[in-house]
């Protein structure tokens, strides 16, 4: 039902953490295929990805193209797209799955809920910015339909912040905030 898409650079340890917490949801049946990105990692990544059953992908170039790239080799009707270094709470698959049945052929997205920040000043500005109503950030992972990621056109290969550009055109109101949490862990 899912597949999920993370671009990586030399993130060997992070990437491990991510695909750590992405196993319930392939235990589970949710997810059915991950897709590693790499923009020319000189580090284990490719160890990681494969180890994991990942399907690895090396791609030069900007990272809006690169997940467009793994976006259209993905197989499954829902994509996952989740950075290197974000865990996903224990209650991802139960969010994901409810949301993904709720949504079935409407024009909406879902992030995870930003759980713990790495440092108490970033832990403040992600506090300040949902008080205020602002756009999620990309580390919160983007769950979305394949159709209406098509309809957007997808992530914009010469957008400075492809996957924020991206948010951005979903909009606020197209947007579900997932209970489970989607935290950062800094190497």
């Amino acid at each position: 039902m899912i597949s999920v898409i993370i671009a990586t650079l030399d993130c060997e340890r992070p990437l491990a953490r991510t695909l750590a917490a992405l196993v319930p949801g392939a235990v589970d049946g949710l997810v059915s295929e991950a897709i590693v990105i790499d923009g020319g990692s000189r580090d284990g990544t490719a160890m990681v990805a494969d180890a994991a059953g990942c399907t690895f992908m090396t791609e030069a170039g900007p990272v809006g193209r690169c997940l467009k790239i793994a976006a259209a080799k993905a197989r499954m009707p829902y994509l996952l797209f989740v950075q290197p270094g974000i865990v996903l709470d224990d209650g991802w698959v139960g969010e994901a799955a409810r949301f993904i049945e709720r949504s079935a052929g409407e024009r909406s997205a879902a992030v995870f809920r930003l759980g713990r920040a790495p440092t108490a000043l970033r832990q403040l500005l992600v506090l300040l910015g949902d008080a205020i109503g602002a756009l999620p950030r990309p580390a919160q992972g983007l769950l979305i339909a394949r159709g209406f990621y098509d309809v957007l056109g997808g992530h914009a290969a010469d957008a400075p912040d492809p996957e924020r550009d991206l948010i951005r055109r979903i909009g606020r109101r197209r947007l579900v905030t997932l209970a489970a949490a989607a935290n950062e862990i800094l190497d």
